[in-house]
């Protein structure tokens, strides 16, 4: 039944036309007998003559033509200013001399209704790609960041206390000016593209024998669930450059790949898990010490690939894209 008010389910429809067509009902005695009016029961009879049973089901209420549509030379001109000048529905209204509804209507038909979908520095719509098998292809970059205190940093208890915590901080070295070096952690990353399953580790540098150590054991670790990787792209860095990265990755049978130089949204998944990764472990409560940061991650991470649905991928939790995962195997 296609809403709560129809007379006549697809069965009921079934059967009054056959009582017309098959049986040799009158229209009449059809519709008085299933309490519809003459016209329903000559609309059902007439499709069931034309398709059979196919032709009870519901059509599309969709007009064939649409006079009032907007012009596409029109459609054009809104999609140029929306693209080239990144103007609002309200602005291109004023230029075009039309209603800001009917822009606001288009941009939305065109997926141009947000300016997200416009890439800022080309002003071209923003490309998405997604390779169809998990191991196809995996994003590798580093986050960093700097160094908690003991007792917390400025970001949860202020820039005084935060200043107060790095003095008391043992064990650190001093600049020219003899203030506190906390340093930095560097969170190598690496997530696969299709699943966006990830996997991190945080180390004290970002030389090419570190990230080289990472890509090995994150090959191994995806290896381990039934994924071989196939490609690793990764920016234009000194360590993705060198020749011991390239070697690595002709020891693991893994094809490098690069960004276009000073292009990071090619790069824009581990970008963007960066970022939540940032709003949901890094920046996401206070910690009294690195070292307590540092062991909240593998729990972080757990809950990201098993638990946390992706809105990329139909908000269901990134391990469920890898085929081999049993039930609870990996939970």
């Amino acid at each position: 039944m296609s809403h709560g008010n129809a007379a006549l389910t697809r069965r009921q429809r079934l059967r009054i036309a056959r009582l017309i067509i098959d049986d040799g009902w009158s229209i009449a005695a059809a519709a008085g007998y299933f309490r519809v009016s003459w016209p329903t029961a000559a609309k059902w009879a007439r499709r069931y003559a034309e398709l059979g049973e196919a032709g009870m089901t519901d059509r599309s209420s969709r007009p064939h033509t649409h006079p009032n549509k907007t012009p596409q030379l029109l459609v054009k001109k809104i999609v140029h200013l929306r693209l080239r000048k990144r103007l609002g529905p309200v602005q291109i209204a004023g230029r075009l001399d039309m209603p800001a509804s009917t822009v606001h209507a288009v941009l939305t038909r065109c997926r141009l209704n947000r300016l997200t979908h416009v890439d800022v520095k080309t002003g071209e719509q923003a490309r998405r790609y997604e390779h169809e098998t998990p191991g196809a292809l995996i994003h590798v970059d580093v986050k960093k960041l700097g160094n908690i205190p003991l007792g917390g940093g400025w970001r949860f208890v202020g820039r005084q206390q935060g200043d107060w915590n790095r003095q008391a901080t043992p064990g650190l070295a001093r600049d020219k000016h003899r203030h506190e070096i906390l340093g930095y952690a560097f969170v190598h990353t690496v997530i696969d593209d299709h699943s966006r399953v990830a996997y991190a580790e945080i180390h004290d540098d970002e030389r090419a024998e570190t990230a080289i150590g990472v890509l090995r054991r994150a090959v191994s670790w995806f290896a381990d669930r039934g994924v071989r990787v196939e490609r690793v792209l990764s920016d234009n860095g000194s360590a993705y450059r060198s020749h011991a990265w390239k070697h690595a990755c002709d020891d693991l049978d893994v094809r490098p790949k690069f960004t276009r130089p000073r292009r990071p949204q090619t790069n824009g998944k581990i970008e963007r898990f960066h970022r939540t990764m940032a709003d949901g472990w890094a920046y996401a409560k206070h910690y009294n010490s690195e070292s307590a940061r540092r062991a909240a991650l593998p729990a972080w991470l757990h809950f990201y690939n098993h638990h946390r649905p992706h809105t990329a991928i139909g908000k269901l939790p990134p391990i469920s894209r890898i085929s081999n995962n049993l039930a609870g195997h990996y939970s």
